[in-house]
C-alpha cells in the first residue's frame, strides 16, 4: 500500500473539525466503545496502566467501562485539543468520593513520560479522521511499553454507502472522504512498527424516522473532509432536494419504513515489539529503546 497521506482528506479541514468538534460523545461512538471493550476479554494479561486517547469524542461512558474492567490499573487521559482536555478533566478528574462506580486510581492527564509508558492504549473512533495516520500511529507506539498493545476502532469504507451512492447519482461532489480498508490499516500498522495486528469489522445499520434526524446524526459524527467537497454554501432549494432524495431513496421496507444508513466499523489491536538490534560492525540502539529492553529483561527474569 502507499505510505502517502490519504488522498481524500483535506488536512486543513481535518484540523479545523478536530478543533471545533463538540465536546460530547456521539451515541455511535459509545456503542462502538461498548462493543470494543468486550474484546478485552480476549487479552491474556490485564494491563496495569492504560491510556485513553481522546475520550471526550471517543466515548466517556466507554472510558468508564474500561475503568470498571481494570479498577486497579493506572489510567491516563490524553486529549489533543485544548477544549476537549478541559471537558475531560471536568468529566473524569473528579474527587475520589465523586467517582462512584469508577472508583480506583485517579486518572493522570497528558502523555506518559519516558519510563512511564502504558501497557494498553485505547483509541475509539479516532483514526479515520486523521489527516496523517502514520504520524498518529507513531505517537501511539511511543506511548506504549514494550509488549504493550493498542486497541482501536474506526470507520471503514462501506460507511454511508447509501449516501455516497445518492450523491453520485445526483451528480453532486463527494458526500464525504473515503475511509481506509482494514487490510490496509493492518499493513499501515506493521509499517509503523507494530507487530501481530489483528483486524476485524462489522456493519451497523442505523435507522431514522426523518431525513432531518439522519442529517443531525451525521453532523454529530463528523463532517465532509474530502478536498473536492462543495466549496461554497448550499442554498435552501438544494437542501429541500437533498431531504426529498433521502426520504425517497433510503427508506427500507424491512426497517418498518425507516431511513437506513450503514456504518462499517473496523476493530484492531497490535503489540509494540521488542526493539531490534542490528549488528553491522558497530551497533547502536536508541537510549529509550535500551531502557525498554533492560526493563523487559527484568520483568521476564532475564539477567
Amino acid at each position: 500500500m502507499s505510505t502517502a497521506l490519504p488522498p481524500t482528506i483535506d488536512p486543513i479541514a481535518a484540523a479545523r473539525w478536530q478543533a471545533r468538534a463538540p465536546a460530547a460523545s456521539p451515541w455511535l461512538h459509545e456503542e462502538v466503545a461498548r462493543r470494543m471493550q468486550e474484546r478485552l476479554q480476549w487479552m491474556a494479561k490485564p494491563p496495569t496502566s492504560w491510556l485513553d486517547w481522546a475520550p471526550v469524542r471517543g466515548g466517556l461512558q466507554g472510558h468508564g467501562l474500561v475503568a470498571e474492567r481494570y479498577p486497579q490499573a493506572q489510567r491516563w487521559v490524553h486529549e489533543p485539543q485544548a477544549q476537549h482536555a478541559e471537558a475531560a478533566r471536568k468529566a473524569l478528574g473528579k474527587s475520589w468520593w465523586d467517582l462512584g462506580r469508577w472508583a480506583g486510581k485517579q486518572p493522570r492527564f497528558g502523555l506518559p513520560a519516558a519510563g512511564e509508558e502504558v501497557q494498553m492504549l485505547w483509541a475509539n473512533m479516532h483514526l479515520h479522521q486523521a489527516a496523517d495516520p502514520q504520524a498518529l500511529l507513531a505517537q501511539w507506539l511511543k506511548a506504549l511499553a514494550v509488549d504493550g498493545f493498542v486497541m482501536f476502532s474506526c470507520l471503514g469504507p462501506d460507511t454511508a454507502q447509501e449516501l455516497h451512492s445518492l450523491y453520485q447519482k445526483a451528480g453532486w461532489p463527494p458526500a464525504g472522504h473515503s475511509f481506509t480498508d482494514m487490510h490496509d490499516l493492518g499493513d499501515m500498522m506493521v509499517q509503523g512498527g507494530f507487530a501481530e495486528p489483528v483486524m476485524d469489522m462489522e456493519h451497523i445499520t442505523l435507522t431514522f424516522a426523518t431525513p432531518e434526524r439522519l442529517l443531525q446524526e451525521l453532523r454529530e459524527l463528523g463532517c465532509n473532509l474530502h478536498p473536492q467537497r462543495f466549496a461554497a454554501l448550499r442554498g435552501k432549494a438544494w437542501r429541500r432536494e437533498l431531504l426529498s432524495q433521502l426520504d425517497g431513496l433510503l427508506r427500507v421496507k424491512e426497517q418498518d419504513g425507516q431511513l437506513a444508513l450503514t456504518f462499517e466499523v473496523v476493530y484492531g489491536h497490535a503489540y509494540k515489539p521488542m526493539p531490534r538490534v542490528r549488528a553491522s560492525g558497530e551497533s547502536s540502539v536508541a537510549l529509550d529503546d535500551m531502557r525498554a529492553m533492560l526493563r523487559q529483561g527484568r520483568n521476564t527474569g532475564l539477567r
